[in-house]
């Protein structure tokens, strides 16, 4: 038995008029102008039409499965890897490690259908668009990076909480490199700007908030400067800044953190990509999420920046033959004591005797505390002592700048106090003590009558 054929609106309305034009009420260009189609088109539906009925007004492809229709087990599988190794990656990058990892090419609608047909909504939900007016970006790469770090828990419990220390170039938005720290320091920002200058340049500005690293405050409380610094009528810059100024590199401070939206948003990228791949990983170590995102970042930058306006980088070539160690340390100034040597914190280094076996006593030199564990003591330019520590420190946080005019001698250890004597009980006389004796007054005796 043949099976029932449903016509659609369109065919329906093609039957009758072709019944029409069959019982000779219409003309075949009569019949073309009510039905929108060629006088040629409707002789050929016409002569379907005698010949099968209304069976010949159905689309030959009704009924028949699609070329192109996804095989259930792919759509299983996809399931099953979402649900299990890829669990908590968002639609597009599932996308994407499916074809990378997998070799399962779909589109992104394909898979946000089967993922929601399954009840697998994306684990980053999307905000309403709001009406803000973005600032322009800078017209060459190299122009400005901005500079931030993400307090986050990216091993998910995994390990402790780590800092993101990264920065981004506002033209193209490249990351050109970025670390993991225990906390946000400006050794980590050292280390950024140092991996920066390597691979690309310097860079003309750098774009950052207001953190101490940063900022040392306002410059109209002269009260809580040193002299040095109330004579001079500002602070000295942070050792951070210290650098970007070595470097010339210009340092703007953003007001909020929607002036730096460029950087903040990509952590949110970061926090919903790079949390996906560390977990995937299985990283639980700084030392682990650092080689993770190492390798993630080449795949970010090739997924996600853009052409500069102008193709002519604007990075500054790194000048051959200048030392690096050099510039990318802590510097401190201290005075030579008598003796010859530079107390730096509990260390104490030994200088050489000056031009003329002249005794350098009394003379500000400056302290270089590199990363690899070697302090370096520098007069007028010329490194003059070195002193390489036992182990490199993991981390150094910069010391306070107050401490640079005080006495260079450590302090001498307070001697402690003796607990207080105790109290004694009041003196309490005997019963026979002359106090309790009772004293009687004589009483004069009269004398005789005469």
């Amino acid at each position: 038995m043949r099976d029932r054929i449903v016509l659609n609106r369109t065919e329906q309305r093609r039957a009758i008029v072709l019944a029409h034009l069959e019982s000779g009420a219409l003309v075949n260009r009569e019949a073309a102008s009510v039905l929108g189609l060629s006088e040629r088109q409707v002789q050929r539906l016409h002569r379907a039409y005698r010949e099968q009925g209304v069976a010949a007004l159905a689309h030959g492809n009704r009924g028949r499965t699609a070329h192109n229709l996804l095989d259930p087990a792919v759509a299983e599988r996809l399931l099953d890897l979402a649900r299990e190794k890829y669990r908590g990656f968002n639609h597009q990058h599932l996308t994407e490690m499916l074809a990378e990892e997998e070799g399962i090419l779909l589109s992104r609608p394909t898979v946000r259908r089967i993922l929601l047909e399954a009840g697998l909504t994306s684990p980053r939900p999307r905000r309403a668009p709001k009406h803000r007016r973005r600032r322009d970006r800078a017209p060459q790469e190299g122009f400005m990076l901005q500079l931030d770090a993400s307090r986050h828990d990216w091993l998910e419990g995994r390990g402790p909480y780590l800092s993101l220390v990264g920065g981004i170039d506002d033209a193209t938005g490249k990351v050109p490199w970025a670390c993991f720290r225990d906390q946000e320091d400006a050794q980590g920002y050292f280390l950024l700007m140092r991996e920066t200058v390597v691979r690309h340049g310097i860079p003309m500005s750098a774009y950052a908030d207001r953190h101490s690293i940063f900022f040392q405050g306002k410059e109209a409380k002269l009260e809580k400067l040193s002299l040095e610094e109330q004579l001079a009528g500002r602070r000295e810059p942070t050792q951070f800044g210290r650098l970007l100024n070595e470097l010339g590199v210009q340092l703007i401070h953003a007001l909020s953190p929607q002036a730096k939206g460029r950087i903040e948003r990509l952590w949110g990228t970061f926090q919903d990509r790079l949390a996906s791949e560390l977990r995937l990983a299985g990283a639980s170590t700084a030392d682990q999420a650092n080689q993770v995102l190492w390798r993630f970042l080449p795949k970010h930058n090739r997924r996600f920046s853009v052409a500069a306006q102008d193709t002519r980088p604007a990075w500054v070539e790194w000048e051959k033959g200048r030392s690096l160690d050099e510039l990318f340390c802590f510097k401190y100034q201290r005075t030579v004591l008598n003796d010859n040597t530079v107390r730096f914190e509990e260390h104490l280094i030994d200088l050489p005797p000056g031009p003329r076996r002249r005794s350098l006593a009394g003379t500000r030199v400056e302290v270089h505390e590199r990363f690899d564990g070697v302090i370096a003591v520098f007069l007028n330019g010329v490194c003059i002592a070195t002193k390489v520590l036992a182990e490199a420190p993991k981390a150094l946080r910069t010391r306070q700048q107050h401490r640079l005019a005080k006495r260079q001698a450590p302090p001498r250890p307070r001697p402690t106090p003796e607990p207080p004597r105790p109290l004694a009980a009041p003196y309490k006389p005997p019963p026979n003590h002359p106090w309790r004796r009772r004293i009687l007054a004589e009483t004069p005796a009269k004398p005789a009558n005469p």
